[in-house]
C-alpha cells in the first residue's frame, strides 16, 4: 500500500492538502471513514478487495494527515476535496462507499458529481433524525467547542456497546486511540456540520441517479435501520442491507462482511450495467 500526499485549494482559495493511500488494481474504490477516524480504519476492507480493486483511501478534512476544512464547513467542502483527490489521481469515475459521515460525504458527491460515480454505498449513514436524536447530536457538537468535550468512552459506548463487550476490546481500544489522537479543531468544526445534516439530502434522493447500496447495523441506535429503509426507498436505484447484530462501528467489527458485501453489491451493478446494453 502506498502513501501520498496532494495539495488543492479550499472553498476560499486556501491550500489545502489530502493524505491518502491507495492498493490494488481494477475498478476504482474509494473508501471514506468516519468522524474522529483515519484512512487507516479501513485495513481490513483493504486487505479483502484490493484483489480486485484499486481501491482508495483517504483522510477526510480535519482529520489524519488532511489539513482543516473552513471553520464553516459544508458537505461540499469534503466533496470537493474527493473531487480533488480523483482529478489528482486521474481517476474519472470510481466507487465511492463511506461511513457515518463518510456516508454523508458520499452521497453529497454522487448527488453533485454523478458523472464521476461507479456507484455509491451510504453505511450507517444518518437520515432525517428524530427529535431526541437531533438534540443529542447537537449537544455533542456542542460540546466539543467547550472544555468540556465529552469523553471518547461515552463515543466508545455508543459505538460498541455498553459496556463494550470484551470479544470487541481490542477494536474499541483502537478507535479509542484515534479518538484521542484526532485535531481537535478538525473534529469539532466536522461534527459541528454532522450533527445538522441529516436532513441535507431529505427530498434529494429521489434524483439519485447511480445504483446505490444503504447498509447500517441492526443494533444501531444512531444511524438505525429504519433511516437506511427509508434512505433505500427513496433512491431510484436503492438496495439495502441490514447485517443482524450489528452496531455503528460494524466496519470494525465485521468488516470481511462488510467488504463482501460491498463486492456482491458491485456484482450486481455490473450484471445491471451489462443487462441494460442488451
Amino acid at each position: 500500500m502506498s502513501e501520498d500526499t496532494i495539495r488543492h485549494r479550499l472553498r476560499g482559495g486556501q491550500d489545502g492538502s489530502t493524505r491518502y493511500s491507495r492498493a490494488g488494481r481494477g475498478e476504482p474504490l474509494v473508501l471514506l471513514h468516519g468522524l474522529g477516524m483515519t484512512s487507516s480504519i479501513w485495513a481490513p476492507q483493504v486487505a479483502a478487495l484490493r484483489d480486485a480493486y484499486d481501491v482508495v483511501t483517504p483522510d477526510m478534512l480535519g482529520h489524519g494527515g488532511s489539513s482543516l476544512p473552513p471553520a464553516d464547513p459544508a458537505l461540499a467542502d469534503y466533496a470537493d476535496q474527493l473531487v480533488s483527490l480523483l482529478d489528482a489521481l486521474r481517476i474519472p469515475a470510481a466507487h465511492i462507499a463511506g461511513h457515518s459521515m463518510g456516508a454523508l460525504i458520499a452521497l453529497e458527491f454522487a448527488l453533485t458529481h454523478p458523472g464521476r460515480v461507479l456507484s455509491v454505498a451510504a453505511l450507517n449513514g444518518v437520515y432525517c433524525r428524530t427529535a431526541e436524536q437531533k438534540a443529542a447530536a447537537l449537544r455533542r457538537a456542542a460540546a466539543l467547542e467547550t472544555d468540556e468535550a465529552p469523553s471518547p468512552a461515552d463515543t466508545l459506548a455508543r459505538w460498541f456497546g455498553d459496556p463494550v463487550p470484551a470479544s470487541l476490546a481490542r477494536q474499541a481500544e483502537i478507535a479509542g486511540a484515534m479518538l484521542e489522537s484526532v485535531d481537535p479543531v478538525g473534529y469539532a468544526r466536522t461534527y459541528r456540520l454532522f450533527a445538522g445534516a441529516d436532513e441535507q439530502h431529505r427530498g434529494k434522493l429521489e434524483q439519485l441517479a447511480v445504483p446505490a447500496l444503504f447498509m447500517t447495523g441492526e443494533c444501531d441506535p444512531n444511524s438505525t435501520p429504519d433511516m437506511s429503509r427509508a434512505m433505500a426507498a427513496a433512491a431510484p436505484r436503492g438496495q439495502l442491507a441490514i447485517l443482524p447484530g450489528e452496531r455503528h462501528m460494524m466496519t470494525m467489527t465485521a468488516p470481511l462482511e462488510v467488504a463482501e458485501r460491498l463486492r456482491a453489491f458491485h456484482r450486481d451493478v455490473a450484471l445491471q450495467g451489462a443487462s441494460g446494453n442488451r
